[in-house]
This record gives structure tokens, C-alpha cells and sequence, in this order.
């Protein structure tokens, strides 16, 4: 059971967020909080997995919320909720230690998938701010384009990735290339193993600094079948 904390000043969207992942069975929601700094002692309490925290809050924000929770003995994974994207955002939350950025108007199955995502140690982000937050990491990179890789990529992996750096989870992939979430699982493992990277972000940079994305042309020279 993955245990989950929500922290949001308004009201209706955290009763909006617990009946969301209460229609999941691996979560449970342990606590709720109005602001940054009851959201600290309320973890501090109930020890939660990960914590569902929104950035503009009275007495503490969560960005800075972010920080202290990241620093507690038992530190949870942090999922950054908003309704504003500003890429300034993104980085500060990334910076303080958030291991996923969402948007309120995100589905609510995207909501559930990140929670999960954050609690395996893997990072998800709404689909819009995945695309911006890589474009302007490539347009800022000083690293050389990627040509080939030493154990080229399969055609499924490829879409795979692709569709990886559209911002869609697992599921979503499995959805859309009618293949089984545990298949899906198991490309996205050995892609992250083919391209040598940590995580699911760094494998979207990869996706645009080699050229996969500009916008989605496949290099046919790096592909194995």
C-alpha cells in the first residue's frame, strides 16, 4: 500500500485529489494539509510515501515545503500539483528535490500513475510540461547530438521512446501501441539500460538531442529490427 499525503488551501481540490486515488487499491490517503507548514508536522506524523503538494500555499510554499520534507529522516517523494506551469516552476521544484510535476487539469489517471511512479523512484510529468521543460533543456545543452549507441535500439523500442517523450505513462503507451503494461515496463527498463541514463526525464532529453524528436522523425541508421 502506497501512502500518500495531500497538500493543497483549498478544500474542494483536496477532497477532489483523495477520491481520485481512492479509486485505486495500492493507495491509501493518510492525511491531508491547508498549508506548507502543517504539511511538514502532518508528515512528520503519518510518514507518508509520497506527498501530493501544491506550490502557491499561505505560510509556506511548496517549493520551500518541498526542501524541508526532502530533509526529514524518512524522506517521501514529492508530486508538485499546480494550475500554473511557468517553466521557473518546474525548475525551482525539480531543484528542491520534486520527483514529478503535474497540472490540476490533468487526468485523473495521470494523477494515480504518478504517484506510482514517484514512489518506484521514477519521475513523471504532464505531458506539456515534459515538452517544455526538455526543449529548453536541449536549447541550453552544450552537449553534442547523440549519433548511435553501442546495442542499437529495436523498432518497438523506439516507439516506445518516442512515445515516452511525448510525456505519456506507461499505461498510456501500453493504450496507444496495444501492447501489455508489463511488456511496456520491461522496454522502458532496457531502454534506460541501452541509453545509459537514470530516468525517465534524462531518456526524453536523449529523445531530442539524437534527433528522435524533431518532431518525431525516427533514424532508421540506429534501429535494429
Amino acid at each position: 500500500m502506497i501512502r500518500v499525503l495531500i497538500v493543497d488551501d483549498q478544500p474542494v481540490v483536496r477532497n477532489g485529489m483523495r477520491m481520485i486515488l481512492e479509486t485505486d487499491a495500492e493507495l491509501e490517503v493518510v492525511g491531508e494539509a491547508s498549508n506548507g507548514r502543517l504539511a511538514i508536522e502532518v508528515a512528520e506524523q503519518c510518514s507518508p510515501d509520497v506527498v501530493l503538494l501544491d506550490l502557491r500555499m499561505p505560510e509556506l510554499d511548496g517549493i520551500s515545503a518541498t526542501r524541508i520534507l526532502i530533509g526529514m529522516a524518512r524522506p517521501p517523494k514529492i508530486v508538485v500539483v499546480t494550475a500554473f506551469d511557468p517553466d521557473e516552476y518546474v525548475f525551482k521544484s525539480l531543484s528542491a528535490g520534486a520527483s514529478g510535476f503535474l497540472l490540476k487539469s490533468d487526468s485523473p489517471h495521470r494523477f494515480i500513475e504518478a504517484v506510482k511512479a514517484a514512489f518506484l523512484g521514477e519521475s513523471l510529468f504532464s505531458p506539456e510540461v515534459t515538452r517544455r521543460l526538455v526543449e529548453r533543456f536541449v536549447q541550453t545543452s552544450s552537449r553534442a547530438p547523440t549519433q548511435t549507441l553501442a546495442d542499437p535500439l529495436t523498432a518497438r523500442e523506439v516507439e516506445v521512446l518516442l512515445k515516452v517523450a511525448e510525456g505519456l505513462s506507461n499505461k498510456e503507451i501500453a493504450a496507444e501501441l496495444f501492447i501489455g503494461l508489463g511488456t511496456v515496463k520491461t522496454h522502458v527498463a532496457r531502454l534506460l539500460t541501452k541509453i545509459g541514463v537514470r530516468d525517465r526525464l534524462q531518456m526524453v532529453v536523449f529523445a531530442y538531442e539524437s534527433g528522435w524528436v524533431h518532431p518525431g522523425v525516427v533514424q532508421p541508421a540506429v534501429v535494429k529490427p
